[in-house]
């Protein structure tokens, strides 16, 4: 028998429509978690790890990509529990606030990775932080059928989307601006030498983007706490565990009942690995074609933000006017066409074919046509990818029963998760058997397709 307390409350919750100043404090969050994955995960601190803390690049990329792997295999475990307790017992703020301080903690802690410094430490410390920003981001996901209609999630998806990818390009031109220098030159972007004393030499700029992205954090996630209201408590926290476990049982068996959001799920898995892979790869293999620095990484980062942020507004409201079905797949088309044209470079050659001037030692920036193409067809991906996000949270939150909604974002962080490292490994080991990073990285296309492939057979109620 179950007492009343363990029992969940039989009507779902309604959706309402929520103040400006809570929508806003919601819309912040996006903002408040981008530069963690810009400045910390793609494009200034990962690439640091690769090329000063690991013995060799080769050894790098491997721990890197380890480490990134053991923080998904945490996130696809827990992250669909954890979800199913907080739908159980209501509250999602005490959640977002509990894996806030993880985020923050990992991140400042990244200060200490010097050069030299043993790399399994260093990587204990991100996965921590990464663990943290994605469980606060999928009970941040879960708020949204509590603040505006269902004619609109799309448009608030995209908005928040959009806003995370400005946050990231004006971090990105902070820390590029005044933290980070070229150690040629030790000038930042801005020709400044970098503020407080950083070391270009040391890579002060380098490890500051931890600590910077924590305290870009704690300012701009505040809103969300102050203005944005929670679920009230249903549960107390013995009673929410009891039900939310017996909940995540019956979703994970209702799953087969429920074709169109198992067959999504499964869908989501495999583009978003590629995805993850494009991103996580795109980077080092601009480093290997053309040589660059972290400081060439971040303005190729500050361009992929831009097109991702623009991407990203204007696919919320094709989404709200066609559906995230068809968003989603307009998208992964593009992705799949400028990630095949990127594949085509191979520093003396463009579209495969087509001989060009290789980039030289002493060169300007970007100097080379090899470069200039690739830069262009990166803004290409960032526009693509900004709107495959944002559309990929707005059909989740469609598909999904309103009283079930936080443990099934937990399932939709976990299929995008699971299999993560896999795409991640099997671009390393097609790399290794081929030989060449263009075969190896070619297979982020296989993931495409075959997302897109089973998608088309999910039905999209909104579209």
């Amino acid at each position: 028998m179950t007492s009343p307390a363990d029992t969940p409350p039989s009507a779902p919750p309604e959706a309402g429509v929520a103040s400006r100043r809570a929508v806003a404090g919601w819309l912040l969050f996006d903002w408040a978690t981008q530069p963690f994955y810009t400045l910390v995960t793609a494009f200034i601190f990962g690439p640091y790890f690769v090329a000063e803390i690991a013995s060799d690049p080769v050894a790098g990329q491997s721990e890197w990509g380890l480490g990134a792997g053991i923080a998904s295999l945490v996130i696809a475990v827990l992250a669909p529990i954890l979800g199913a307790v907080a739908d159980a017992g209501g509250r999602r703020k005490a959640w977002i606030a509990a894996f806030s301080a993880m985020l923050v903690g990992g991140a400042l802690l990244l200060w200490f990775a010097t050069p030299g410094t043993a790399p399994f430490a260093v990587l204990l410390v991100a996965a921590i932080a990464t663990i943290g920003v994605e469980f606060a981001t999928v009970f941040n996901n879960a708020m949204m059928p509590d603040l505006v209609p269902a004619d609109r999630l799309g448009r608030l998806s995209g908005t928040g989307w959009a806003l995370g990818y400005v946050g990231g390009l004006v971090a990105t031109l902070i820390a590029l601006g005044f933290l980070v220098a070229d150690p040629a030159t030790g000038e930042t972007l801005f020709g400044l030498p970098p503020v407080f004393g950083l070391d270009a030499v040391e890579h002060g700029g380098d490890r500051a983007s931890g600590p910077f992205s924590a305290l870009w954090y704690v300012v701009f996630a505040l809103p969300l706490f102050l203005f944005t209201p929670d679920v009230p408590k249903r549960l107390t926290a013995g009673a929410a565990i009891r039900s939310g476990l017996r909940q995540l049982a019956d979703t994970l068996r209702s799953l087969r009942d429920h074709a169109p959001v198992a067959r999504y799920l499964v869908a989501h898995m495999i583009y978003a690995d590629g995805l993850a892979a494009l991103f996580a790869f795109g980077g080092i293999y601009g480093v290997g074609l053309f040589g660059w620095s972290s400081f060439e990484l971040g303005v190729f980062g500050i361009i992929l933000t831009i097109t991702g942020g623009a991407g990203a507004f204007l696919g919320g409201r094709l989404d709200d006017r066609f559906g995230p079905k068809r968003v989603i797949l307009w998208s992964l088309a593009v992705l799949t066409v400028g990630s095949a044209g990127v594949l085509s470079i191979d520093g003396a050659h463009v579209l495969l074919f087509v001989p060009v001037e290789p980039a030289a030692a002493g060169d300007a920036a970007f100097g080379s046509t090899g470069e200039r193409l690739y830069l262009l067809l990166g803004a290409v991906v960032g526009a693509a990818a900004g709107p495959l996000q944002s559309a990929s949270r707005s059909m989740m939150v469609r598909l999904s029963p309103p009283e079930r909604i936080t443990q099934l974002f937990g399932l939709h962080a976990l299929s995008g998760k699971v299999t993560s490292f896999f795409a991640t490994l099997g671009v390393s080991a097609l790399t290794a058997l081929a030989g060449s990073q263009q075969i190896g990285l070619s297979l982020v296309l296989v993931f495409f397709v075959a997302g897109g492939i089973i998608l088309l057979g999910v039905r999209d109620r909104a579209g």
